[in-house]
């Protein structure tokens, strides 16, 4: 896992998903701890399932993808990843966009299934962290070290979903935000130029 751009390293990442959670619209039904650790704790025995399925890696990928579809607030992840350059993008490019993203993280995370086999995932606690729900996981790999996982719940945008994923202190979002910030700058801020280079990446 050292490889990881998402593990190893120390970042305190979740102070800034404030932001985001508090830009979302308000539910009807507040989001209570029982609920959001239902959420992962499905999410975990998802992917718990996959990474002991004996599949071939492409099939790990397509898993992922579904799960990540399933679970995640893709359009939030991926409109904060966007940053402030969503706000010139059309409706057609984010919807573009945000389904080539989608395909780019099952590609790139999904490859690492693999150093998960024999490995377990398990939900260990949940909080409340202002506006949203902090589950806090813990993984096992054979013959490392376990670290910790944390997945942000909100039901902001109308459903259980997990906004942010953070491994050992590192957001998913804010490393996918840097990410897709150099290939919008490699592409001279062609927003349909990331597009294409997210179909082809991961």
């Amino acid at each position: 896992m050292t490889s990881n751009p998402l593990s190893r390293r120390t970042l305190l990442a979740t102070g800034a998903a404030a932001g985001l959670v508090a830009a979302l619209p308000l539910s009807a039904v507040a989001l209570t701890e029982p609920r959001a650790r239902d959420l992962i704790d499905k999410v975990v025995e998802d992917i718990n399932r996959v990474i002991n399925s004996s599949k071939s890696q492409s099939a790990m990928i397509n898993e992922f993808e579904r799960i990540f579809g399933r679970y995640a607030d893709v359009n939030i992840i991926a409109r904060s990843t966007l940053g402030a350059d969503s706000r010139r993008a059309s409706a057609a490019q984010m919807r573009t966009f945000t389904d080539a993203f989608e395909g780019y993280i099952a590609r790139k995370y999904g490859k690492r299934f693999r150093e998960f086999i024999g490995g377990m995932i398990e939900v260990q606690g949940v909080r409340q962290v202002k506006s949203w729900h902090e589950v806090r996981a813990q993984v096992y790999l054979r013959g490392s070290s376990p670290f910790e996982v944390l997945f942000l719940v909100s039901d902001r945008s109308g459903r259980d979903l997990f906004f942010d994923l953070v491994i050992e202190g590192v957001s998913l979002r804010l490393s996918e935000r840097t990410e897709i910030g150099s290939m919008l700058d490699r592409n001279g801020g062609s927003i349909d130029g990331l597009i294409n280079d997210l179909r082809r990446a991961g």
